[in-house]
C-alpha cells in the first residue's frame, strides 16, 4: 500500500478526484505516483472532450493514436476502469483501476482483473467463444494475424489445461490454477512503468496529439 501524506493536489481538483493520501492508502501507489498519475489523467481527460472526465475515445487514443480503431480489448479495459457504469472514468476510477497494474499489486488482483477481461458478458465463467473473442481482439491489438486453425488451437490447448471439470466453461478457481501453472497469462497485467510514474510519464500518452 502506498504512503499516507498530507500533501494536498493543487489547482482545479478534476470530478472524483480523492485525496491523494486516500488513493494511495487503497492502491499500490505511493502518494508521490498519484500525484504523477493525476498529470497523465489531465493529459488524457482533456485530450478531446476537455471536461476532465476520460471518454472512451481519450481512452482509445491514448492507447492507439487513434479514435476509430475498433479493439474489443480497448472496449473492455475500459468498461473495467468504468467502475460506476456511467460511460466515463473519473480520476478516483482511474488510480484504483491502474493500481491492477503496478509491479508492486497482489497477484490475486492481477488474476481476478484478468478473469473478469475474459468473461465478456459477465456470467462468472469463461466460456470457449469470449476466450476466442478476446484472442481475436490481442492479436489484432498486437498487428498479427494467425490462422484460424491457429487461433482454434489456443483456445482448445486452453480449455484442456484450464477446463478441469471438463463442463465446457473455466471458473474463477480453474482460472487461478491455469494461472499458477502458466504464469505467462498474466504478463500483459504488470506496466514496469508505473513503479517509475514519477521520473517519466508512459510513452503512449505523450502520443495524444496524433489526431490533432
Amino acid at each position: 500500500m502506498g504512503c499516507a501524506s498530507s500533501k494536498q493536489f493543487g489547482g482545479r481538483r478534476a470530478p472524483g478526484h480523492d485525496e491523494a493520501d486516500v488513493l494511495a492508502s487503497e492502491t499500490s501507489f505511493t502518494v508521490n505516483e498519484v500525484e504523477a498519475l493525476y498529470e497523465l489523467y489531465k493529459k488524457m481527460s482533456f485530450s478531446i472532450i476537455k471536461d476532465g472526465l476520460i471518454h472512451k475515445e481519450e481512452f482509445k487514443l491514448a492507447l492507439f493514436r487513434s479514435t476509430n480503431r475498433a479493439n474489443l480489448f480497448a472496449d473492455r479495459v475500459f468498461d473495467l476502469f468504468d467502475l460506476k457504469r456511467n460511460g466515463v472514468i473519473d480520476f478516483g476510477e482511474f488510480v484504483r483501476s491502474l493500481s491492477v497494474f503496478h509491479p508492486k499489486a497482489p497477484e490475486s488482483e492481477k488474476i481476478a482483473f484478468a478473469f473478469k477481461l475474459y468473461d465478456l458478458r459477465g456470467t462468472g465463467y469463461i466460456e470457449k467463444e469470449e476466450l476466442r473473442e478476446m484472442v481475436l481482439a490481442l492479436l489484432d491489438e498486437s498487428d498479427l494475424c494467425l490462422s484460424d486453425n491457429a487461433v482454434e488451437a489456443i483456445v482448445d490447448n486452453t480449455f484442456d489445461q484450464a477446463d478441469s471439470n471438463g463442463d465446457g466453461k473455466i471458473d474463477p478457481n480453474e482460472w487461478e490454477e491455469f494461472v499458477k501453472k502458466n504464469p505467462a497469462a498474466l504478463r500483459n497485467m504488470t506496466l514496469p512503468y508505473l513503479q517509475d510514474i514519477t521520473m517519466a510519464f508512459p510513452s503512449f500518452v505523450m502520443h495524444s496529439e496524433a489526431n490533432d
